[in-house]
């Protein structure tokens, strides 16, 4: 019996998921943020179950991409997504530690560093139970610290980084970015509805550039009737279709 349950995105792209790792409304609103060009080289770090990869792919963004997952079960979980998507060619994964990022990866070799990271601080509250779920939550195997300065080693000069986090954590993740020499040039924040406040938020830097941050409007999940807006509706694409 396959441990996996293979979710069809759309374009001839799938992903396998399981209880371990599996992927949220997050992660698909942060490919469409970063959204590579089609000749972008891009690492995606702390993959999971290799969504976003999937994801770029069946978008036609970026020209080769590649995930990096610290943990074996969901290093395994992103090579069998790579070979249901049969994108073998486009994607590679790496078993890795993003704090070791100077023996896995070469300087200055990607466009793009891509990273939905764990959101609550490692002293942030209960910690999850299973250890796969601790790992991908809470900053117990690499902090927002880690991120930035693997992905200030990976990108080339003017490229971009693209998190994700809670809005609680934008001043750590503003700082961390800076010190790394890399400019908070973009900001998005997402909310359930638009009377509610952001939930989550997307933020762009490029490695070597000068001050200036551009405040995009908000993006509503949902609208006064409760049904998924347009937008949200257009970046799930086909998998929404399918998922009724």
């Amino acid at each position: 019996m396959n441990k996996y349950k293979t979710e069809y995105l759309g374009g001839g792209y799938s992903v396998a998921v399981s209880s371990d790792h599996t992927f949220g409304t997050d992660a698909v609103l942060l490919a469409d943020f970063a959204k590579p060009n089609k000749n972008d080289i891009v690492c995606d770090m702390g993959t999971g179950c290799g969504i976003i990869p999937m994801l770029l792919l069946r978008n036609g963004n970026g020209k080769h991409i590649t995930g990096i997952e610290i943990q074996q079960n969901g290093y395994e979980q992103a090579l069998e997504s790579v070979r249901l998507s049969g994108a073998e060619n486009k994607a590679e994964i790496i078993n890795g530690d993003i704090k070791n990022i100077k023996s896995l990866l070469p300087h200055g070799a990607f466009n793009v560093v891509i990273m939905n990271p764990p959101y609550k601080a490692s002293n942030g509250g209960i910690e999850s139970k299973a250890e796969s779920a601790k790992i991908a939550r809470h900053e117990t195997a690499c902090t927002v610290d880690d991120v930035t300065a693997a992905a200030a080693h990976l990108l080339n000069f003017g490229g971009r980084l693209c998190l994700c986090n809670r809005p609680e954590r934008l001043a750590d993740t503003i700082v961390s970015m800076r010190n790394a020499g890399i400019e908070p040039k973009r900001l998005r924040f997402v909310s359930k509805k638009a009377d509610t406040a952001p939930w989550l938020f997307m933020i762009e830097g490029k490695k070597g550039a000068k001050p200036f941050m551009k405040v995009e409007a908000p993006l509503a999940l949902y609208n006064s009737e409760g049904e998924l807006c347009d937008e949200v509706i257009n970046i799930y694409g086909e998998y929404k279709e399918n998922h009724k």
